[in-house]
C-alpha cells in the first residue's frame, strides 16, 4: 500500500534515525529531584537560546501555556488575547478549569491585535467588582490565522502598553522557530519583549513530545512546583529530552524548507478556481483555503481517496501543514491531486 502524504498537522512527524540514537543513548537521572542531566541540559540550552533566567521542560505546549499563566495571575484574573488565539480555542477551557482566570478575546487581523485594540479592554484598576486585567498574550506564528508572525513592531508597541499599564506579557510561541526562520528575527530578540514564552519541540522540530517554558528564576521555580501539583512531575524523562535537545541543535534552519513547500502548494491552490485562499496568509508552514464545490468532509475524503490526508482548521477552512516528513516530490504529487480534484 502507498504511502499516505501526511498534511495535517505538524505534529505527526516521526523521530529520525539521528534522533531515535540520540534517544537511545540519553543519560537520565530522577528529574523529579531535577538530576536528570539530559534534561537539565535540554532547560539550559533552550534558556540560553531564548536569552531568559531559566527554562522548564515540559510534557505539552498546552501545559507549557497553562502553566504560564497560572504562574502569572490569580484566580478571578483576566487575559486579554486574540479571539482565535490557541490558548482560547483549543486548551478546553483550561484558564477557567486550572487557575480561575478568564479570557478577554479581541478579534484580529491575521491573528495580530494591536494596542488600539486592547487598551479599551483593560479593565480600570478600581473597579472591584470586575476581573482584574492581568497578562496580555500573543501567539506567534498565529495557528488559526495560517501560521502567520507577529510583526515585531507591533510587539513592542503592544510590550510598551503593557508596561504602561503594569501587566505581564506571553508569548504562546509554539512556533516561534518558524517565525525566527523566516523573518531572521532571533528567538532571542522576540522572547525579549515577554515575561514568559512557551515553545514547542514536536511540531516542525519533529521531536515525540515536550515543550519549553521560559522566563526568571523565579517564575521558573513557580512553575516547576505548579507542574508538580498537576501531576507533571516524571522520572527518567531524558529519554525524551534528548529528542528535543537534538531537535533544536539540528532542525531549526531546515524550517525553511517547509516554508517553502507551503508556498508552492499555496500558489497551485491559489490559480484553481474553484478554491479560495489569501496568499498574504502564507507566511510559514500553514495553508488555510476554502473550497467552493465542496464541503469540507466531502473535500477531506476525496483527498484522502487519492492518497493525501488534510484536515479542518478554523471553522469553513480546510488546512493544510508542510512539515520535515513530507517531501519535495510528495509535495509535488499533491499538487497533482489538487489539480485532479478540482479540475
Amino acid at each position: 500500500m502507498a504511502r499516505m502524504i501526511d498534511l495535517r498537522s505538524d505534529t505527526v512527524t516521526k523521530p529520525s534515525i539521528e534522533m531515535r540514537k540520540a534517544m537511545y543513548e540519553a543519560e537520565v537521572g530522577d528529574d523529579v529531584f531535577q538530576e536528570d542531566p539530559t534534561v537539565n541540559e535540554l532547560q539550559e540550552y533552550a534558556a540560553d537560546l531564548l536569552g531568559k533566567e531559566a527554562a522548564l521542560y515540559v510534557s505539552s505546549g498546552v501545559m507549557g501555556n497553562q502553566l504560564c499563566l497560572n504562574v502569572l495571575t490569580n484566580p478571578g484574573d483576566e487575559i486579554i488575547c486574540e479571539r482565535d488565539a490557541h490558548i482560547f480555542q483549543y486548551e478546553s477551557g483550561s484558564p477557567a478549569k486550572l487557575s480561575g482566570i478568564q479570557m478577554m478575546p479581541v478579534p484580529g487581523e491575521m491573528g495580530v491585535i494591536t494596542p488600539e485594540q486592547i487598551e479599551p479592554c483593560i479593565r480600570p484598576a478600581s473597579a472591584y467588582y470586575m476581573p482584574r486585567t492581568k497578562v496580555v498574550e500573543l501567539e506567534n506564528t498565529h495557528n488559526r490565522a495560517g501560521g502567520t508572525i507577529q510583526p515585531i513592531e507591533n510587539i513592542i508597541r503592544v510590550e510598551e502598553l503593557v508596561k504602561k499599564h503594569n501587566l505581564l506579557f506571553h508569548l504562546d510561541g509554539a512556533r516561534i522557530w518558524n517565525a525566527s526562520v523566516e523573518t531572521g528575527i532571533s528567538v532571542k530578540e522576540y522572547a525579549s519583549h515577554f515575561d514568559s514564552i512557551s515553545c514547542c519541540l514536536s511540531k516542525g522540530l519533529g521531536a515525540p513530545a515536550g515543550s519549553i517554558i521560559a522566563g526568571t528564576k523565579g517564575f521558573i521555580e513557580e512553575a516547576f512546583r505548579v507542574r508538580k501539583s498537576w501531576g507533571g512531575g516524571m522520572r527518567q524523562i531524558g529519554i525524551l529530552a534528548a529528542a528535543g535537545l537534538y531537535a533544536l541543535k539540528n532542525n531549526i534552519s531546515r524550517l525553511a524548507e517547509d516554508h517553502k513547500k507551503a508556498k508552492i502548494l499555496a500558489e497551485v491552490i491559489a490559480e484553481i478556481p474553484s478554491l479560495e485562499i489569501d496568499l498574504n496568509t502564507v507566511q510559514t508552514n500553514i495553508i488555510i483555503f476554502k473550497a467552493k464545490t465542496l464541503s469540507i468532509e466531502q473535500a477531506i475524503e476525496r483527498f484522502k481517496s487519492h492518497g493525501v490526508l488534510l484536515s479542518e482548521g478554523k471553522p469553513g477552512f480546510i488546512r493544510v501543514i508542510t512539515h520535515l516528513d513530507v517531501s519535495f516530490d510528495e509535495i509535488e504529487k499533491t499538487k497533482k491531486v489538487f489539480k485532479e480534484i478540482f479540475s
